[in-house]
């Protein structure tokens, strides 16, 4: 990495088969992530129309010649920021869980679809087959979704590492059930485990940010999303994890920088 920047980790309220809603909000929060410094924006998994909502499979568009894409490309066009969400993504006949990065001129430079979807997501995507990392000013990204993090032996995060990745973005849908007690067990433990053996072996970040809200439809329906975005450093330690909550809508920022040292982590919600 040639130099610090600042990581905005946008903690957003996704309303399932909404996507005019959900994308307004989108440009909303990096309009206001960008106004605070940052030069990255992660949004969430499945964020135009919510993970596993049955309306995907009519909804779905293609990226990057659908509008939900368009519209974020335009967005970081817009405020000069990278871009980093996740989008349902038609192609022919098939739907798929894919995520985007955006540069600074709106274009895609990294496409991903989802390899390590859960059992219960299958019926809504078809899986993806490949990784890739793209190098930027900022650093060289890595691109994964979600359960891709915790796939048999980290597999596919070690690939990214293997790959160059100095930095994994992964958009996120992190749900637990409706009567979940969060002083009990405090969330974020399986992605602690997932994260920070990959990040010390390879001295990388990753960074998840996960949605919030309501499951309104689809196998998991009355769960909630509840945020706890996270954010391991390149020592394997936990620099930010975000709040609990269906409504904990935040945007969290991190100054990343080579050495995580002297890391810097604030929060805005």
């Amino acid at each position: 990495m040639s130099q610090p920047f600042q990581l905005a980790l946008v903690q957003m309220h996704v309303e399932g088969g909404e996507p005019a809603v959900n994308l307004a909000r989108a440009e909303t929060l990096i309009r206001e992530a960008a106004e605070g410094g940052a030069a990255c924006v992660l949004l969430p998994e499945a964020l135009d129309v919510g993970w596993t909502h049955p309306a995907s499979r009519e909804l779905a568009q293609p990226i990057p010649a659908g509008e939900p894409c368009q519209r974020l490309a335009a967005a970081a066009r817009r405020h000069g920021v990278y871009v980093c969400a996740g989008l349902t993504e038609r192609d022919g006949d098939r739907v798929y869980n894919g995520a985007v990065i955006l540069d600074r001129q709106g274009r895609v430079i990294l496409k991903h679809r989802k390899v390590n979807e859960l059992e219960i997501g299958q019926p809504f995507y078809a899986r993806g087959d490949r990784l890739n990392v793209c190098p930027t000013e900022l650093a060289t990204f890595g691109l994964m979704i979600c359960a891709d993090g915790f796939a048999e032996g980290l597999v596919l995060s070690r690939a990214l590492g293997q790959l160059g990745a100095e930095v994994i973005l992964s958009p996120c849908a992190w749900a637990v059930p409706a009567d979940y007690d969060n002083a009990a067990e405090p969330y974020g433990d399986l992605w602690r485990r997932s994260y920070i053996p990959v990040a010390r072996e390879f001295s990388l970040w990753i960074a998840g940010a996960s949605n919030v809200g309501w499951l309104t439809a689809g196998p998991w329906k009355g769960r909630q999303t509840i945020g706890c975005s996270l954010v391991i450093g390149p020592r394997g330690e936990e620099v930010l994890q975000g709040p609990y909550g269906v409504a904990a809508e935040a945007i969290l920022r991190v100054q990343i920088r080579e050495s995580s040292a002297n890391a810097i982590a604030t929060a805005d919600f």
